[in-house]
């Protein structure tokens, strides 16, 4: 089992059982690595300070306890914020009618970034309404398989807002 998928299958019922549900687990850094938590509330309200120390406590606690990162580390404990990111099958389908941005690792029809509305999702693929279609795009929609996707989050037009 990779080490991120054990961290998450360390904390994710502790978690659930407090009110929270894990959004993404992210290890990065080479000479001090940064182990991220991003979390959001099962009842949909917004992510507080006082929500990312209590997660981090009891995160803390459970990662001393079963030590699945044996280098020093710092953790860090967020929300997914306003351009959430899209990692599981439910967080597409989630969010299906919403505007996202899609990074793939190979090119469709010579792009790999994708603006548009997530129009349907499944274990296979999603497909997009695209945003700005060229004239020379043959579809106003592309789709994406799952295992294409490198990068995935919703989309907030600020200049709209």
């Amino acid at each position: 089992m990779d080490i991120l998928k054990r961290i998450e299958a360390i904390i994710e019922e502790p978690l659930i059982a407090r009110g929270y549900s894990i959004v993404r687990v992210q290890l990065s850094g080479s000479h001090r690595k940064v182990l991220q938590i991003m979390i959001e509330r099962l009842d949909e309200k917004p992510i507080t300070a006082d929500d990312c120390s209590t997660v981090s406590r009891v995160v803390s606690v459970l990662l001393d306890v079963q030590d699945p990162i044996k280098n020093p580390y710092v953790l860090e404990v967020s929300s997914p914020g306003l351009e959430r990111p899209l990692v599981k099958l439910k967080d597409y389908q989630r969010f299906c009618g919403q505007m996202v941005v899609v990074t793939t690792q190979q090119p469709i029809n010579e792009r790999k970034r994708f603006q548009g509305r997530l129009t349907s999702a499944n274990e296979r693929e999603i497909t997009l309404d695209l945003l700005n279609v060229a004239d020379t795009e043959k579809s106003p929609s592309v789709t994406i398989g799952m295992e294409n996707i490198r990068a995935a989050r919703l989309f907030v037009d600020f200049n709209a807002l």
